[in-house]
């Protein structure tokens, strides 16, 4: 039995040594930017700073709906591309079913995606109304 163990240590010393060495490079780490990181004082410290800019303006700007929008619906087509490459990957295991079933994932996906232009989710700016008997310049130019 004692054998057996001394096997194992000889067998798996390295990964032993690796976790080690990790674990201590992340104490040097924790502690150096612990003795290093708070000596610098000033306005500049507690400015926002992203990208190399110093940021203007207030960080409570009010963004359009619209934005969050387009990004929900980034989300859900990137997760259709994500199913997609994988039924790719698959194509020659799940033959003709595998094939209907992506079909049928595209149609419900494409369905979704002309309903969201039906009801105006993909366009920036509202459309403008035009009341009866008011002509918009461009028809006026276009008239003459």
């Amino acid at each position: 039995m004692d054998g057996q163990v001394m096997e194992d240590v000889a067998q798996h010393w390295a990964t032993g040594l690796f976790i080690l060495a990790v674990l201590g490079l992340c104490v040097v780490m924790i502690g150096a930017s612990s003795l290093l990181g708070g000596r610098s004082q000033g306005p500049s410290k507690s400015l926002p700073f992203e990208s190399g800019i110093v940021g203007t303006g207030s960080a409570r700007q009010r963004f359009s709906v619209k934005f969050y929008l387009v990004a929900m619906l980034f989300v859900i087509f990137d997760i259709e591309a994500v199913f997609l490459f994988a039924w790719a990957v698959a194509v020659e295991e799940v033959g003709w079913a595998g094939f209907w079933g992506a079909a049928v994932f595209i149609f419900i996906l494409l369905a979704g995606l002309i309903y969201d232009s039906r009801v105006g989710a993909l366009e920036w700016a509202p459309k403008r109304r035009v009341e009866p008997g008011v002509q918009s310049k461009a028809s006026i130019h276009s008239a003459e």
